[in-house]
């Protein structure tokens, strides 16, 4: 037995120690980051300007939402793939009720409780009735489009009121505002998860419920408020795209859904639960909308940009079964 293997299980120990570190994944993500902005800056002379990296931004904003979201509950063991249907139906409830004379704000308020509402009725299924959550929220995904379209016929309704419309197309410091809510999300989700008890449950629930069930935490109690901020998360995307669009269309955020997952887990969130953080997330929402620009800019046909979608998804998923494995070791 030569040294050389030997050391082969000391090397593969410290690979494993090394991606088992929280900021390992982040590490990589943020050099690759880097190594795309420099590619793209390259290729194109017009991508490294400020209009158009504040439009990346705009442009990914309410898909940061969801993924902002969306991270904590995967990490607490649940799933939820009907975000992006609430979303579709949050900005159609805004429209048909200022259609029929309610006060624009009055129907975002009612468009939010009906997104949480739904986030609490995926809580109580997958938590109190077991119910596997992908098939909840798959079949909740259907229930709600379907709703989406029958209120509008499938056709998109406008929405035209200036300070509604200021949530997309505004600017505060010349930084679009949408972007600045998407940073806000992160940030306030950050701090819950770190600095919180809120956080260690949501934690302690992914890596091993029946043991955290053991020793007092509210295993179901904290999944159920992640699906809340959840549907709620879908519900506040969904406005604020029908203010950017200046209309609602009931499927305007189904094809990102793919999208939201794909950041999720290229951010470094396990499918299996107990690890992830928001900041990987945003980290690989930016990645995905800088992919996007950048062959956009390029002339690339966007059924190309469909495939390259799927392949980072693909590739994200491998990448974390690498990571758990690698981890394990």
């Amino acid at each position: 037995m030569t040294t050389q293997s030997l050391d082969r299980p000391a090397e593969r120990r410290h690979f494993g120690e090394l991606m088992g570190k929280p900021w390992a994944g982040v590490a990589m993500l943020l050099v690759f980051y880097i190594v795309l902005l420099a590619a793209f800056s390259i290729l194109s002379p017009w991508f490294l300007s400020f209009n158009n990296m504040m439009s990346i931004g705009t442009n990914m904003a309410f898909i940061g939402l969801m993924a902002a979201a969306g991270t904590p509950l995967i990490i607490a063991g649940g799933l939820d793939l009907s975000v992006a249907a609430i979303a579709g139906l949050a900005g159609v409830i805004v429209a048909l009720l200022n259609a029929a004379g309610v006060p624009i704000w009055g129907g975002v308020v009612v468009a939010l409780f009906i997104g949480a509402g739904i986030g609490l009725l995926n809580g109580a299924l997958a938590t109190g009735l077991k119910m596997n959550p992908l098939i909840v929220t798959l079949g909740m995904m259907s229930i709600v489009s379907g709703l989406a379209l029958v209120l509008t016929g499938g056709l998109s309704r406008p929405l035209f009121d200036p300070s509604f419309n200021w949530l997309g197309s505004g600017r505060f410091l010349e930084v679009p505002v949408p972007l600045i809510l998407m940073l806000i999300v992160f940030a306030i989700l950050w701090w819950l998860m770190r600095f919180s008890r809120f956080g260690r449950h949501l934690y302690a629930s992914g890596g091993n419920a029946e043991a955290s069930r053991l020793i007092g935490v509210p295993v179901a109690r904290t999944q159920i408020i992640l699906y809340v901020i959840s549907g709620l998360s879908g519900a506040v995307a969904g406005i604020l795209l029908s203010a950017t669009l200046g209309a609602a269309a009931p499927t305007a955020a189904s094809d990102h859904l793919l999208t939201v997952i794909a950041a999720i887990i290229l951010g470094g969130t396990s499918l299996f639960g107990g690890r992830g953080s928001v900041w990987g997330t945003l980290l690989a929402v930016l990645i995905l909308g800088t992919l996007n620009n950048g062959l956009t800019l390029m002339d690339v046909s966007s059924f190309w940009q469909d495939v390259t979608r799927g392949v980072v998804l693909l590739l994200a998923v491998a990448l974390d079964i690498v990571r758990t494995r690698a981890a394990g070791e």
